[in-house]
């Protein structure tokens, strides 16, 4: 069952990856700089501490927003 957090997440994952493509396709933001902002969000969460169940979900972030990388869905790449 999805939860409204995970609708909330979802809904903010869109939103940020919209205003990622909009920067670049703008020229506001080279590529380059914004995989280095999804990266410093990545390093955020892969620095975090917490309980068992809260470093499986920052190690869940981590993976998710590499993919973003990997995968160039915000940065308009194939």
């Amino acid at each position: 069952m999805i939860t409204a957090n995970e609708h909330a997440g979802q809904a903010a994952l869109s939103i940020c990856e919209a205003l990622l493509l909009a920067l670049n396709d703008h020229g506001v933001l080279p590529e380059h700089e914004i995989v280095g902002v999804l990266r410093d969000a990545a390093a955020t969460h892969e620095n975090a501490t917490g309980t068992e169940t809260e470093m499986a979900r920052h190690r869940a972030v981590v993976a998710l927003i590499n993919a973003i990388i990997d995968g160039g869905n915000s940065i308009g790449r194939a």
